[in-house]
């Protein structure tokens, strides 16, 4: 074994600043969670914060805003799975049947460029396109005889508005990873269905899904997992009082209680808050993977 690992030290050197890195910010972070059972104090540290058991999680259970947290977090959440999971593979279902390989080059670095945009700069995009006063939409509305519309401060648009974004920043991203399973599936395949005529959506039902299955059902497990969280950025670059009624998610909430601009921040309600969601989350995502069994023979763990 030694003798093995001497002779990759190269790859085992290179593996080091991820451990690093997972270590650092993704394991040693865990241990803070016990001020989500203290009333936590930065004077006093967490070795002599008061200790107070579920006191903090009774506290977010039984606030009548909690339902409508959870509301606006499912909802969103329930979107982004509706649009943002299948998009990609039919996005990359046709990229596939494109036979000039410059043209599907071309348009897959076209769709893959927005995944580099910053947040800020998606956001701020979004809002030069829908401005009241210059922006394009409003602007056709007007051509058409309609009056502005002020999407960025009508609660009924922020939902729509967010999804969208992220299917425009990530649908060329995540089709990368259904289009690289698409080159694995053996060429004869498609030769034997064109020899008994088939056409190309009978092709593309019968052979290229079901061959990318396994990878679909991956991928939707690792959705699950993100199913009761949001992108805060967006959420903080997009949202204002005016929108909280559809925009403040568990999220926001837990940033504006954590990080409070008023007051002392408490720091052991929104880590309590925080770690309800993980174990939804996770509960979640063991529920998926055990329901995977039925349709592939993919799971996580």
């Amino acid at each position: 074994m030694w003798n093995g690992m001497w002779r990759s030290r190269l790859l085992y050197l290179i593996l080091i600043p991820g451990l690093v890195h997972m270590l650092v910010f993704k394991l040693l972070p865990l241990f803070g969670l016990v001020i989500a059972f203290q009333d936590y104090s930065l004077i006093k540290g967490i070795g002599a914060s008061k200790w107070v058991g579920f006191a903090n999680f009774e506290k977010f259970l039984s606030d009548p805003y909690f339902w409508k947290l959870l509301k606006n977090t499912a909802l969103l959440a329930f979107f982004n799975l509706l649009f943002v999971f299948p998009i990609p593979i039919l996005f990359a279902l046709m990229v596939n049947e494109v036979r000039i390989k410059s043209v599907q080059r071309f348009v897959q670095t076209v769709t893959f460029f927005p995944y580099f945009i910053s947040s800020a700069v998606a956001v701020s995009i979004l809002y030069t396109f829908l401005s009241p006063q210059s922006g394009l939409v409003n602007m056709a509305l007007q051509s058409m005889g309609g009056e502005p519309v002020f999407f960025m401060s009508e609660p009924g648009w922020f939902r729509p508005l967010y999804v969208a974004l992220n299917v425009w920043q990530l649908f060329g991203y995540s089709s990368i990873i259904y289009l690289a399973a698409m080159t694995n599936i053996d060429p004869h395949l498609y030769e034997a269905a064109d020899m008994d005529g088939a056409s190309r959506f009978r092709k593309m039902f019968h052979i290229t899904l079901p061959s990318i299955l396994n990878t679909i059902v991956i991928m939707f497990i690792l959705a699950i997992g993100q199913i009761m969280t949001v992108d805060l950025d967006k959420i903080l670059l997009m949202y204002n009082p005016s929108l909280y009624d559809t925009a403040d998610v568990i999220q926001s909430y837990v940033y504006r209680q954590a990080f409070a601009t008023r007051g002392f921040p408490n720091y052991s309600y929104g880590a309590a808050v925080g770690l309800m969601q993980s174990i939804v989350a996770f509960i979640l995502v063991l529920s998926a993977n055990k329901a995977s069994k039925k349709f592939s023979d993919s799971q996580i763990f």
